[in-house]
């Protein structure tokens, strides 16, 4: 197991090289890369909405870069708190008063064709007072969560920016192969027209 895979005891890839096998987890890659091209404050306090697969890679890309004081927010009490206990972290059922700077949002509110497609994951004011809010919904591009965050002027990573970058992962673990900057854009372009 690849150490991406082994801090979120979860696999997406898997790679033959001559018959051994390597586990990789490339939502976690995609999570830490962005996190760090977007040079997000580790001091900051966040909070993960989410207790799912994604929540976790998250979470786990977020303690491994050094991030210290943050909360999953997730309904589920029992997967909560347990993605919380397992990271080091705080558990809540909803976002309620806190005010996070990094505001994630690891669920499918949002999403096209799901019953919450037109609806914010928290509170107009959560987002509000974030300094950072990213959202792994892949589509749309524009969720209102991201849409919202936009027009506050706050800093935003997108879902379409997690699937570019895992999915460019995978092909360079596949291949050997790492494609430029120009063409990663290019496709990930092509793949949304």
């Amino acid at each position: 197991m690849d150490a991406s895979a082994e801090a979120i005891g979860s696999v997406n890839t898997i790679v033959n090289t001559d018959g051994k096998l390597r586990a990789y987890n490339t939502d976690y890659l995609a999570i830490a890369k962005l996190l760090a091209d977007h040079q997000v404050p580790v001091e900051h306090t966040f909070a993960v909405l989410g207790s799912g697969g994604m929540a976790k890679a998250v979470v786990a890309a977020l303690r491994d870069a050094g991030f210290h004081a943050g909360t999953v927010v997730a309904r589920n009490a029992r997967a909560g708190a347990a993605l919380a206990d397992r990271y080091g972290y705080a558990w809540q059922a909803e976002v309620g008063s806190s005010r996070p700077q990094l505001l994630v949002n690891a669920t499918p509110v949002g999403m096209s064709g799901g019953p919450a497609a037109d609806d914010l994951p928290v509170a107009p004011e959560v987002v509000d007072t974030a300094e950072t809010v990213f959202d792994v919904v892949a589509l749309p591009a524009l969720t209102p969560l991201v849409r919202r965050a936009r027009a506050q002027g706050k800093q935003v990573i997108t879902g379409p920016e997690v699937i570019a970058l895992q999915a460019l992962e995978q092909f360079v673990l596949y291949t050997g192969v790492r494609p430029t900057d120009d063409q990663v854009r290019r496709a990930s372009e092509f793949s949304r027209a």
